[in-house]
C-alpha cells in the first residue's frame, strides 16, 4: 500500500530530527500539513502521488529547494540557510512554502533527480572494517565501490580518523578529519594499508570535478550539519586532487568485470546502496563474488566489506552493520562493528 506524501513528510521530519537537524525536522513537518491543506506544496508534488518511500520524495523535494538557494537562483531564502551564511528560524517555513506558491514551476523538474548523497561520514566504517582486516595480509589493496556516486569514500585512505580515545589513523593535515569515528573496541592503527589500483560504479555519477556535481552533492546534504557540509567539501578537494574514474553502469555489471591479481587483496565495499539494487541484480553480485572467491588462489585474497542495514539474526532488526566476507575460504559474514546512519561514530566488536 502507497504511503500518503503527508505520511512520508512527518516520517522523514521525524528522522531528520533525530539525526540532527531541526531545520529539516521543522520544514518537512510544515511542509506536510501544507500537502495536507491541498497548499503550494501539494501543487509542486502533483503528479508524484506514487512515488515509492524509498525514492525519497521529502528529501527530493528538499534537496531541489536547497540547490536553488546554493546556485544563487532563490536569494529570499538565503537568508535561513545555514550554508549560505543565514540562520534557520521558524519564520523560514513562511519563506519556503512562499517560494514554492511563486516558483513551483522551478523546483518541479528537479524532482526526478534521486537523492545523491556520498556520505563521507561511512567511510569510518569502510576505512576502520579495511584496517581490521589488513592486519592480516599485509599486501597491496586493489579498492572499488558500488554505488560510488562521486566516489569519495574511494579516496577514504587519504583522510584523518580519530578514536574516542585520542587515538587516529592517517594524515594530520587531510583536508577531511572524522573525530570520534571510533569506539568500542581498539582498531591496529598500525596494519599497513597501501591502496595500488581503486575504482567504481553508479548508475549516475557524479562528476565532483565540475561545479554541477558539487552542487548535487551539496544540495542533498541537510543545510544546518556544518560538520557533514566540512567533510564533503573536504573530499571534493581531494577528489579534484586524486581523481578516480566512476564509470555508468550497474552493480552487477561492474561486478561482472573485477577480477583477482596475484600478491594483492581486491576489495569490493559499498555503504547504504544495497536496498536501492533490484534483487536481481543483487543475486548476480553475489554469484559472482562467490565464483571469484572460489576460484581464489592462495596469493589472491577477495573481500566483500560493506555497511548496510543487515539483520544479524532473523528475530533482530535491521541494523547498519559492518559486515566483511573474505576468500579464500568460505566466506562466511563477520560481523565488525554497528555505524551510525550517517556514518559516525562506528562502535567496533
Amino acid at each position: 500500500m502507497t504511503r500518503s506524501q503527508p505520511d512520508l513528510f512527518r516520517t522523514q521530519a521525524e528522522a531528520c530530527g533525530h539525526l540532527g537537524s531541526p531545520m529539516y525536522a521543522e520544514l518537512l513537518a510544515a511542509l506536510a500539513d501544507d500537502v495536507e491543506a491541498g497548499g503550494p506544496t501539494a501543487r509542486v508534488l502533483r503528479g508524484h502521488e506514487d512515488d515509492p518511500g524509498p525514492s525519497g520524495l521529502a528529501l527530493r523535494l528538499a534537496g531541489s529547494i536547497h540547490r536553488l538557494v546554493l546556485a544563487g537562483e532563490a536569494d529570499e531564502l538565503t537568508g535561513f540557510y545555514p550554508t549560505t551564511g543565514g540562520s534557520w528560524s521558524a519564520a523560514g517555513v513562511g519563506a519556503v512554502i512562499g517560494f514554492l506558491e511563486r516558483r513551483g514551476d522551478d523546483v518541479r523538474p528537479l524532482l526526478y533527480q534521486a537523492p545523491q548523497t556520498n556520505e563521507v561520514g561511512r567511510s569510518a566504517a569502510l576505512l576502520g572494517g579495511l584496517l581490521t582486516l589488513a592486519s592480516t595480509w599485509e599486501r597491496p589493496v586493489r579498492l572499488f565501490e558500488i554505488g560510488s556516486s562521486g566516489g569519495l569514500n574511494l579516496q577514504a585512505d587519504r583522510f584523518r580518523f580519530s578514536d574516542d580515545m585520542g587515538g587516529g589513523w592517517g594524515d594530520v593535515a587531510s583536508p577531511v578529519h572524522l573525530e570520534a569515528a571510533w569506539t568500542g573496541a581498539r582498531l591496529p592503527v598500525d596494519a599497513r594499508l597501501e591502496v595500488v589500483e581503486r575504482g567504481g560504479s553508479d548508475i549516475a555519477p557524479v562528476d565532483v570535478t565540475t561545479d554541477h556535481g558539487r552542487l548535487t552533492l551539496t544540495s542533498y546534504v541537510w543545510p544546518d550539519m556544518a560538520t557533514r557540509h566540512a567533510r564533503l567539501a573536504g573530499a571534493i578537494e581531494l577528489a579534484r586532487t586524486h581523481p578516480v574514474t566512476v564509470e555508468q553502469a550497474d552493480a552487477a555489471t561492474y561486478v561482472d568485470g573485477l577480477a583477482l591479481v596475484p600478491g594483492t587483496v581486491t576489495v569490493l565495499w559499498h555503504s547504504v546502496m544495497w536496498q536501492y539494487v533490484p534483487r536481481e541484480q543483487q543475486e548476480r553480485v553475489i554469484a559472482r563474488l562467490e565464483t571469484l572467491g572460489e576460484q581464489a588462489p592462495d596469493d589472491a585474497v577477495l573481500v566483500h566489506l560493506f555497511a548496510e542495514p543487515t539483520r544479524r539474526s532473523t528475530d533482530q532488526e535491521h541494523r547498519f552493520w559492518v559486515c566483511a566476507e573474505t576468500w579464500p575460504g568460505a566466506g562466511e559474514r563477520a560481523y565488525l562493528g554497528l555505524m551510525a546512519p550517517h556514518g559516525v561514530p562506528v562502535t567496533w566488536e
